[in-house]
């Protein structure tokens, strides 16, 4: 097997010492994407099976927003420079990343369209004219669509593109407590998909207040940490108070016949999940996925000479019927032209997280062999109740791929209290390094210009046991900045990005 490129197959860059270049081959040698024309740097060509993940992603929540009284809608890509304008912090904050239209065919047009770098400019005007009473609160929309931002300069599929996919989530509430009620809902679907779909843990806390989201009150965020040592905003939830439902005029008649301005959120994930779930997982043999998201969580190679071939072909095709009937996603690789050794490694280039091997010795027995693909792991299983085996084995694969993550961020975790003592830490070790903050930037600037590290989350103010799921950033002792002599305010987790 080759990709667009021609490679052979196999990965021949290492996850530990060539993290960059062993990333971008195992996207490509495993089929999930390939880059776009060369005259359109940050852009990339979704394939098939990059795609299938992301529709696993997309089913999932949206399935979870639905029952928790979301409604699905669809805005324009294109958004009139007066709207972004209504909304000054959003023009400031986004401006710089705006890609615009100018020109309708060969003419100009009366006003500048933006493409979407996020639509609270476009939904907030049109909620507003949908809101009349408290009874039409809280309401809540999510889109799936792409946006644009104009700002990558290295694309790095999925992590850093200038077009990328995903949803984003726009409700308004009577008053505040409902909609900080909604942004925390909003962060602990996002916290649970994570742990149960990817296999991953999440770190929640909040943007610092230089950080969060233009027009926010608070923005809240899920942090997830790399092989690597850099932390990934996974998905993030904000607080937008009476911003937005002031700047376009988002009121309602209360009960007493009074009028009142709603108090509106905002939440979103992108695909940037899924460069963190192959950064996360993935090995110097290709591609790991959790069973919950993989396109083929089993594939079954079977194992034959001349005599046994329709023998041992039939066996496997009897145990694929069976598990497709109990609702496993597997495939029967039952190529004449690729030898069984080909097979394997083809396979966990892409991801599956369970093989089963079936040969003459299988055949006598009755059973088949199963081999984990994160650990290689193998056992014989029964082909008597096969399904149920089945299942057993992917929760097992799930939580070693978990247990393996969480391991991870908890070993990756330290604390200090001076600014040598933040740089050396993240220098040796990466990960997350937690120290008492007054809160300023310039002192976030003093880690940021030296080492490439900066403020990715602070405690929120919810006690930890609100949470449902998770793990929330916790306060560091110490009254005093780590990096000036002024009281410190919080605790910021400094950490290297993607």
């Amino acid at each position: 097997m080759s990709d667009d490129g021609g490679q052979e197959l196999g990965v021949t860059k290492s996850k530990e010492y060539e993290t960059g270049e062993w990333y971008a081959e195992v996207v490509q040698k495993a089929g999930l994407a390939s880059y776009g024309p060369d005259r359109m740097g940050g852009f990339i060509i979704t394939r098939p099976r990059g795609y299938a993940l992301w529709e696993a992603l997309k089913s999932e929540l949206d399935e979870r927003f639905k029952t928790t009284g979301v409604d699905n809608a669809y805005f324009p890509l294109f958004i009139p420079e007066s709207f972004l304008e209504r909304e000054k912090d959003v023009v400031e904050g986004f401006n710089p990343e705006v890609a615009w239209v100018t020109h309708g065919g060969e003419e100009e047009l009366e006003e500048r369209l933006a493409v979407r770098p996020t639509s609270e400019s476009i939904i907030a005007p049109y909620i507003a004219q949908w809101v009349r009473s408290y009874r039409d609160l809280p309401m809540r929309l999510n889109q799936w669509c792409s946006v644009v931002r104009w700002e990558a300069t290295e694309t790095k599929p999925f992590f850093r593109t200038k077009e990328f996919l995903w949803q984003e989530g726009h409700t308004a509430h009577a008053d505040d407590a409902s909609a900080w009620a909604e942004t925390l809902m909003r962060l602990d679907q996002y916290a649970n998909l994570y742990e149960e779909m990817l296999a991953m843990p999440a770190l929640r806390g909040a943007k610092p207040e230089h950080d969060k989201f233009p027009g926010a009150d608070t923005t809240t965020t899920i942090e997830t940490l790399m092989p690597d040592g850099k932390s990934v905003q996974a998905a993030t939830s904000h607080h937008l108070g009476t911003s937005f439902g002031e700047a376009f005029e988002i009121t309602y008649t209360d009960e007493n016949e009074g009028e009142s301005v709603c108090h509106t959120t905002s939440w979103g994930l992108s695909w940037r999940a899924l460069g963190a779930l192959i950064m996360t997982h993935s090995d110097d043999q290709g591609l790991v996925l959790p069973p919950a998201v993989a396109p083929e969580q089993v594939v079954i190679v079977p194992i034959w000479h001349a005599d046994d071939r329709e023998e041992i072909l039939s066996y496997a095709d009897d145990l694929a019927e069976g598990l497709r009937n109990a609702g496993v996603r597997v495939e029967l690789d039952d190529r004449d032209e690729r030898n069984p050794g080909f097979k394997f490694n083809e396979w966990e280039l892409k991801g599956v997280p369970l093989r089963l091997e079936v040969g003459p010795n299988e055949l006598e027995s009755e059973t088949a062999t199963a081999v984990h693909r994160p650990d290689g792991e193998s056992v014989s299983i029964d082909a008597e109740g096969i399904a149920t085996s089945v299942e057993n084995h992917l929760d097992q694969i799930h939580e070693k791929l978990y247990d393996a993550a969480s391991t991870n961020l908890t070993e990756n975790v330290r604390e200090a209290d001076s600014r040598g003592e933040i740089l050396g830490t993240i220098g040796q070790h990466g990960g997350y390094v937690a120290a008492p903050w007054c809160g300023d930037e310039a002192c976030e600037t003093k880690i940021k210009d030296e080492i490439a590290a900066e403020v990715v989350a602070v405690p929120l103010d919810t006690p930890v046991d609100e949470y449902a799921s998770g793990r929330a950033i916790h306060e560091v002792t110490g009254d005093i900045c780590a990096l000036c002599d002024d009281a410190a305010e919080t605790t910021a987790y400094f950490a290297r990005t993607y």
